[in-house]
């Protein structure tokens, strides 16, 4: 399956792989022969800690090479008055009886603690396309759904702003 990424999202995360292949990896291979010269590998906890360090950065690596090879780049559409991506939406919650203001964004910078949304959850599956005024069903699984009414769009922009995730 293909990720749907923007531009930004793939720059971010090119950005992300230079520095960890050209900075990142020479620094975490000294640190793991550093390590190992202090002696006895069975009991070494800098090296064992070294070597984590490693074989996370090598696995974010190859990470990152597959999101860029297997990505879909997808351009930011919509119109003022419907939900699209890297829309701010107002939304009253029905369920939880609160409003509250979430970000549509792609996969990559979803970070649902800061309001961030992914446009493939089911709250951004739901909101997509839809304008101010609508009530949508949000459906979480064919046994939990619950409404939505949109109360405000504001269009966003794809941005640097918004980090890329981890993972």
């Amino acid at each position: 399956m293909y990720e749907e990424l923007t531009e930004v999202d793939i720059k971010k995360m090119r950005e992300e792989l230079d520095h960890r292949i050209r900075v990142l990896r020479p620094q975490l291979i000294e640190e793991v022969q550093t390590a190992r010269a202090f002696g006895d590998l069975s009991e070494n906890f800098e090296y064992k800690c070294a070597k984590q360090a490693k074989n996370r950065n090598d696995s974010r690596i190859r990470y990152l090479e597959r999101m860029i090879r297997t990505a879909r780049v997808i351009e930011v559409q919509g119109s003022e008055d419907t939900v699209g991506l890297f829309a701010s939406v107002t939304i009253y919650n029905e369920l939880i009886k609160r409003e509250m203001t979430i970000r549509i964004v792609t996969t990559l910078r979803q970070d649902a603690l800061k309001g961030l949304v992914s446009k493939e959850s089911p709250v951004g599956k739901a909101l997509l396309g839809h304008q101010a005024g609508d009530r949508v069903q949000v459906e979480v699984d064919p046994q939990t759904k619950y409404f939505v009414e949109i109360r405000a769009i504001e269009k966003g922009t794809d941005d640097e702003s918004l980090d890329i995730s981890s993972y």
